[in-house]
């Protein structure tokens, strides 16, 4: 079980566009005395500031930071990219809000290792295509990994492995319990219980007398170690796509568009193998400064044709106008999707009665039976050198931390 939280999110992503502002007190935040604090950097939490404080107090405390209005659908848009990088390790993804999120990732360790392995395989590549850090926790429960996020922050990772949860969660104060508010914490304290291990060895029947039988009992059961809850995925919207972080920036756009083309037939191949079609295409690009700019596109016909997705992709960006600009990332996103047997297809007067998709359903078998890329367009096969060799960076693979 993991739990990964987004440091500073609200801050981070701020940062990330004023890069000016590394290092320094941010608050994000509405101005004046009615304005509230909903991020601030750590950089401003070591002043005092927190969330939900009046900004008018935050400056008093830190008359230096530096203050921004907040930008909510830039942070929705980086929220997205961050959980679908979570579901493409696991379907078993389940957001708590745009910043944190509980994953089960028991299957997918034949492929990616255990979960710690997988834990800083998140840290390094959200790190390294969305600019900013999130610290992970690693424990067989929600309640101990989320715990456990919380004690790695920032930009850490803490594992505490079943041995190990009694000495993790006895010296942590009552109050980091699930459901102990500010009142449940006054009459414990008024019992003498202090630590989660001094409520432990209290007989579940007092506790139930003294905050009420639900809770008495739910306590009881967190302070050994034990939450039975399991992840509970939400529905994601229906989309598919993928897109890529280059090794180095890239101004070529011959390079841009064989990575939008090889994209573009990964994602035709997602639809086919889901049985869907793709009403709307869209490009994603992000520039060397993390500037990210999105266009789509309708299509006149419902499609899972990688040429048909690549065509728009192709079109939206050249429409761009882009003149040697650095760039980042790239990515091509099918949407609107709707069941294959669901839309009539129409058909084109006078065309092949085999086509564009009888020959990538054919490279779909071939993908199946020899393995992916078996069979590919002739450009993505074009030998490419140096800086114009797309390829994703390698991402930084910081150390995690064990529970002293």
């Amino acid at each position: 079980m993991l739990h990964v939280d987004m440091d500073a999110f609200f801050a981070s992503v701020e940062v990330r566009r004023h890069p000016e502002l590394a290092g320094t007190p941010v608050i994000v935040g509405g101005h004046g005395n009615r304005g509230v604090v909903t991020s601030a950097t750590y950089e401003a939490r070591r002043y005092g500031v927190h969330a939900a404080m009046p900004t008018a107090r935050a400056l008093r405390l830190c008359p230096t930071a530096t203050v921004l209005p907040g930008d909510l659908a830039l942070y929705a848009e980086v929220s997205r990219s961050v959980m679908a990088l979570f579901r493409s390790i696991t379907p078993l993804v389940e957001p708590l809000s745009l910043d944190e999120a509980f994953l089960d990732v028991s299957g997918a360790g034949r492929r990616l290792g255990d979960a710690a392995a997988i834990g800083e395989y998140i840290r390094a590549r959200v790190f390294d295509e969305q600019g900013i850090t999130c610290s992970v926790g690693v424990a067989g429960t929600k309640f101990v990994a989320k715990l456990a996020s919380t004690r790695a922050k920032p930009d850490g990772m803490l594992v505490v492995r079943p041995a190990e949860v009694m000495d993790f969660l006895h010296p942590l104060p009552v109050g980091a319990l699930w459901g102990v508010g500010a009142k449940t914490e006054e009459v414990l304290l008024r019992l003498g219980l202090r630590t989660v291990g001094d409520l432990a060895h209290v007989p579940a029947r007092t506790l139930q007398r003294a905050v009420g039988a639900a809770a008495g009992s739910s306590l009881h059961e967190l302070a050994w170690g034990r939450d039975p809850r399991r992840v509970v995925p939400d529905e994601p919207e229906k989309s598919a796509g993928h897109e890529e972080t280059f090794g180095t920036d890239v101004d070529d756009p011959a390079v841009i568009r064989r990575e939008l083309l090889r994209l573009a037939e990964r994602t035709a191949g997602r639809l086919r193998e889901g049985g869907w079609l793709a009403r709307t295409v869209s490009i994603k690009v992000r520039f060397a400064d993390f500037t990210t700019i999105t266009r789509s596109r309708t299509l006149d016909v419902p499609s899972d044709v990688g040429q048909e997705l690549y065509d728009t992709a192709r079109s939206l960006f050249e429409a761009l106008g882009l003149d040697r600009a650095r760039i980042r990332l790239v990515g091509v996103r099918a949407e609107r999707l709707v069941q294959a047997g669901a839309t009539p297809q129409q058909l084109e007067l006078g065309a092949r009665e085999h086509g564009r998709r009888d020959a990538e359903l054919a490279a779909d078998r071939a993908a199946r039976r020899f393995g992916a890329g078996a069979v590919r367009p002739a450009t993505l096969l074009q030998r490419t050198g140096g800086r114009d060799t797309p390829g994703r960076r390698e991402p930084r693979t910081p150390p995690a931390r064990r529970m002293p």
